[in-house]
């Protein structure tokens, strides 16, 4: 069994993966050609936005997101300590500060009671995580957002084609960032990213931070980075999109068979109001996370757990102050979390596998 089976999708979609590629091969234009200005016109028509800007990974699209807002040194911006570490790194990277806020022990969001508390002079910034496929309330963060003056980064690197009251996940803030690591829903065949908003000027600093700080050869009025997109990997998500919505649906499907089928013995993914859900991963809370790990394990179930360290507790955050006890939900968050495999290709009977063992060693330890 798969944790996630990516080999299954390409063989559903390997002629038209294989053609994709092999006219990227043909041309010989292997960076930003033609196909990742196709891409980026589909996204951003799919996301709902005028501009998508793909990038080399989801990491450089957050760090230049920040870059674009001229955040740096001495500045502030405000996130989880529960997600992947790439949310802090790139805020440290320009040489800001990362604020983290508790999140909501239901839905693994932000705290978004907690965020005014968090805001002081320095605070350039608020950068939330659609945590494991699906969106925080972002009508609430942008009010707040927008009363303090400030710009709002969703970091949606697991949440690519959830949506919250009719909008999809990146663009419904002023910034959205994406992934397209090959484990992540739209994933592509090696590292990749992108990035959307409305804000006209805020694009055309950040295709031009992609590119050495340059949109014009031989000039660079600005700062940038290699943030280039390959076009091998545009072709790839090119030929996976047309099937991406009928992914969506199978990993909604899959989600609620799981919670159907697990609510009674675990604490199963909530589903906020107005929200869809692409469970990236789908997670469930169990009072003794590793010994159903190890039981899973033992009868050939493959478990993750996103994540068991909180960002505040890295040796590489020590210098923040901040405490064991700072962030209690998020701490004990990172103490029971573990998730199952998903994805669209999980079979009928696999997930009974899964869902068997899971109520067999819950149920047993009650």
């Amino acid at each position: 069994m798969q944790f996630i089976d990516i080999k299954a999708q390409y063989k559903l979609y390997k002629e038209e993966i294989d053609e994709a590629i092999a006219q990227v091969l043909e041309q010989g234009n292997f960076i930003l050609g033609s196909q990742v200005k196709e891409l980026e016109a589909i996204l951003a028509e799919y996301v709902g936005v005028k501009h998508c800007i793909t990038v080399s990974s989801g990491t450089d699209s957050l760090m230049i997101a920040l870059m674009a807002l001229n955040i740096g040194p001495g500045d502030e911006v405000i996130t989880v300590p529960f997600t992947w570490i790439s949310t802090a790194e790139v805020i440290s990277l320009v040489g800001a500060t990362p604020v983290f806020v508790d999140i909501e022990p239901e839905t693994f969001s932000i705290a978004i009671d907690q965020i005014e508390d968090a805001i002081t002079e320095r605070t350039k910034a608020i950068m939330p995580v659609s945590l494991f496929g699906q969106m925080p309330d972002y009508t609430a963060i942008n009010t707040i957002a927008e009363k303090h003056n400030l710009p709002v980064i969703e970091d949606g690197a697991q949440s690519f084609g959830a949506m919250q009251n009719g909008k999809r996940s990146c663009g419904d803030t002023t910034i959205g960032s994406t992934s397209f690591f090959p484990a992540k829903p739209f994933g592509c065949y090696g590292d990749g990213g992108a990035i959307f908003t409305d804000n006209d000027e805020l694009a055309g600093k950040m295709r031009a931070i992609r590119t050495h700080g340059s949109l014009k050869k031989h000039y660079h009025p600005i700062l940038g980075l290699n943030g280039r997109f390959d076009t091998i990997q545009a072709a790839v998500l090119l030929a996976k999109f047309p099937h991406y919505d009928k992914e969506v649906k199978a990993r909604e499907k899959i989600g609620a068979r799981y919670s159907e089928l697990l609510r009674d013995c675990c604490v199963v993914p909530k589903i906020q109001k107005g929200n869809t859900h692409v469970y990236a991963q789908y997670t469930i809370r169990v009072p003794d996370r590793d010994l159903l790990a190890q039981q899973l394990k033992s009868q050939g179930i493959p478990t993750a757990i996103y994540y068991q360290k909180c960002l505040h507790q890295q040796p590489v955050f020590a210098y923040l102050g901040y405490k064991k006890v700072n962030f209690p939900e998020a701490e004990k968050a990172s103490e029971e979390v573990i998730s199952l495999p998903m994805h669209p290709w999980l079979s009928g009977e696999e997930q009974d596998t899964v869902v068997q063992a899971v109520r067999k060693t819950v149920l047993a330890n009650v």
